[in-house]
């Protein structure tokens, strides 16, 4: 999917999720609740299983499966490095200045993703300075629109989960008036029900929703690497000197 230098681990996200499921264990504790009765299988299947099964109802296959490959980046997100791709692309310019665009050809980096492969053979081919802004310009903001989609899987998510889960209440509450002359069978469908209302709201706005949200952040913090290449490799193509195309890159580097 993507190639990065190395990747990172996310502790505040694997904090955040340990601490939202600490609270609500701890707040039950406090209240004189067992926690062992927040933990009921048939609540998990039906809010967990009807929630997958609803999305990839919506979903088609290939945005599917890259939602879930995606989901990873939230404990484990890539790291781009703006300042090594700087120092890249402010050599790449040295060199073109030397020996022509001509001289970018045999460049071998086994770093380099398609996009910035791309935009060499873009130069090495001669194309306009335009013409590379019009073509890396569109690639950009069709795979923008294609990662959004995916990260919208688990909104999606977020949004079904809290509905599953008043569903398996109803179907709690149905076992539950079944069983009204055997009071011993009472407590497992009225658990049923309220566990599972427990699991689809808080799947949705302690899992879910967030991972969708942090998804969104890391697709922005691409788009924002790839637009620094494109501005990299239009400065040289428009043959600028590779001091100015240093210092234009370096705005983007916070």
């Amino acid at each position: 999917m993507y190639r990065f230098k190395n990747i990172s681990i996310d502790f505040l996200s694997m904090l955040g999720l340990a601490v939202g499921v600490a609270a609500i264990l701890l707040g039950q504790y406090l209240e004189g609740g067992q926690i062992s009765t927040l933990i009921n299988g048939p609540a998990a299947l039906i809010v967990l299983g009807g929630t997958l099964g609803a999305v990839m109802v919506q979903t088609p296959i290939r945005m599917f499966l890259h939602a879930m490959a995606m989901m990873i980046w939230v404990f484990f997100p890539p790291r781009l490095h703006n300042k090594e791709t700087i120092e890249k692309i402010v050599s790449w310019s040295q060199r073109a200045r030397r020996e022509g665009l001509l001289g970018l050809e045999n460049i071998e980096d086994d770093a380099l993703d398609a996009f910035t492969e791309k935009g060499l053979q873009l130069l090495v081919d001669g194309s306009t300075p335009e013409n590379i802004r019009n073509i890396l310009d569109l690639e950009i903001n069709n795979r923008e629109r294609y990662e959004l989609s995916c990260a919208r899987v688990f909104e999606s998510m977020g949004g079904y989960s809290p509905t599953i889960g008043i569903i398996g209440a109803v179907l709690g509450l149905i076992q539950v008036m079944g069983n009204l002359t055997d009071p011993s069978r009472l407590g497992d469908g009225i658990a049923v029900a309220f566990v599972a209302t427990i699991y689809g709201v808080g799947a949705a706005n302690l899992v879910f929703l967030p991972i969708a949200n942090k998804l969104k952040t890391y697709i922005h913090h691409y788009v924002y690497h790839r637009e620094l290449v494109l501005e990299g490799i239009v400065s040289i193509a428009e043959g600028e000197n590779p001091r100015n195309v240093e210092t234009r890159l370096l705005s983007f580097v916070h």
